[in-house]
């Protein structure tokens, strides 16, 4: 009886090993895949670091990617000075949460409306003009943009603002949409029963549900905002309105650059957007695959 049973016992079966083995080939490369694409930002980060505490000499001699030596941490505060930091700073910060804010809530408003009323015409054919707003380049806008705004009294960070929540309507409603359509109608139903109205609904009921896909506008909102040259440069005619990107320029001379000054102003104001980022991540990934896949 012990024979017949040794005899029949089963074994690992062959196809799971395959699996195993194929499995291990197939991480290598991806492996290798993942830290090729680390290296391309590992090795600018790098260099601006090393740049930053670099002296003038040795900013302007050899390859960049030597050791600073001896460091000159004085570099942060002769960039923040130069500059005026703290204030540019200030300015950047409030037009970047007034748009990120924007973002969100006019976004989410638009794309809660198209889905919840896409048996509408009007609201179908809105939704398709907007998707025909991401096909028209920035740069054919801009100067029609810029009267506009002069006319209207908003050459002004407010005016930078407004132009950076407009313009994102279409790509945020987009992604409101998307993860709109995961959320089940009979949850709505529900409030309504109760005698909730349709502000009511959206505020209480449905924009808790979008939290995910709120981080991931809002970082998107951030990250053009922040990083934006071409607009607060050609709008905002105040320069002591400037936004951080804009007075940065001042370390390209015409003659010298001072490579050690501007990379230490741009390191420093790396600092919110890696913050930002970091704060924020495992909302941005969900919600976009959330989206994505419904």
């Amino acid at each position: 009886m012990s024979t017949t049973l040794a005899t029949h016992a089963p074994a690992e079966p062959q196809p799971r090993r395959k699996r195993r083995r194929t499995a291990n080939r197939v991480s290598w490369p991806i492996t290798l895949l993942m830290l090729a694409a680390s290296l391309t930002i590992l090795i600018p980060l790098y260099f601006t670091i090393a740049m930053a505490l670099k002296t003038p000499r040795q900013a302007i001699t050899g390859s960049g990617f030597e050791l600073p030596s001896p460091i000159a941490l004085d570099n942060f505060s002769r960039a923040w000075e130069t500059v005026d930091f703290g204030r540019a700073l200030m300015v950047t910060s409030l037009v970047t949460v007034t748009t990120v804010l924007g973002a969100i809530i006019v976004s989410s408003m638009v794309a809660y409306a198209i889905i919840r009323n896409w048996e509408h015409r009007l609201f179908r054919y809105s939704f398709i003009y907007l998707l025909a707003g991401l096909f028209i380049p920035f740069t054919v806008v801009i100067l029609p943009l810029i009267k506009q705004t002069s006319v209207l009294g908003l050459d002004n960070p407010a005016g930078v603002a407004l132009i950076h929540i407009v313009g994102g309507i279409a790509f945020n409603t987009l992604l409101f949409c998307a993860f709109l359509r995961s959320i089940p109608t009979e949850l709505e139903e529900s409030a309504r029963i109760d005698g909730a109205s349709t502000w009511q609904v959206f505020w209480q009921v449905v924009f808790p549900l979008l939290g995910p896909m709120s981080a991931t506008v809002g970082i998107f909102a951030f990250l053009n905002s922040w990083n934006d040259f071409i607009l607060p440069q050609m709008l905002i005619a105040n320069p002591s309105l400037q936004t951080l990107p804009v007075v940065q320029h001042i370390f390209q001379g015409e003659f010298n650059i001072e490579y050690n000054l501007a990379f230490a102003s741009y390191l420093m104001a790396l600092g919110p957007t890696l913050i930002a980022f970091i704060i924020a991540q495992r909302w941005v990934l969900s919600g976009v695959m959330r989206g994505a896949i419904k």
